[in-house]
C-alpha cells in the first residue's frame, strides 16, 4: 500500500512530466540513454512498432512483460508493475491507487 510520502512523491513527480505510466517511464528511460526506438525496442525484445505504442498510451504490457523489462534494463520489478497495473485501473476509470510490494 503506498504510503502518505509515496503518494506524494507520485504527485510531484506527475505534476512535473504529466501522468506518470510504464509507457513514460519507458520514454525517459530510453531518451536518457540517448537511443533510438529500435535500439531500444531491440533490447526489450520487442518490435519498435509495439515500443511506440506503449509509451504513447496506445497499448498496454501484460505485468508480466513488465518485470521482464525491468530485469532486461537492471530495475527493479516492483515500479514496472505497479506503473503496469496502475495504467490497467486507469484505463478502467477507476479512482485507485495501485501499490505493490514483494511476497514474504
Amino acid at each position: 500500500m503506498p504510503t502518505k510520502n509515496t503518494k506524494q512523491s507520485l504527485a510531484f513527480l506527475e505534476k512535473l512530466s504529466g501522468k506518470l505510466t510504464l509507457g513514460s517511464l519507458l520514454l525517459a528511460i530510453r531518451e536518457g540513454e540517448e537511443m533510438s526506438q529500435i535500439e531500444f525496442a531491440k533490447s526489450l525484445g520487442i518490435s519498435k512498432q509495439y515500443l511506440c505504442d506503449l509509451e504513447r498510451g496506445r497499448r498496454f504490457a501484460s505485468p508480466r512483460a513488465a518485470a521482464d523489462y525491468a530485469k532486461k534494463l537492471g530495475y527493479s520489478p516492483r515500479q514496472f508493475v505497479r506503473l503496469c497495473l496502475q495504467d490497467l485501473v486507469n484505463r478502467n476509470g477507476l479512482d485507485l491507487i495501485i501499490g505493490v510490494r514483494d511476497a514474504a
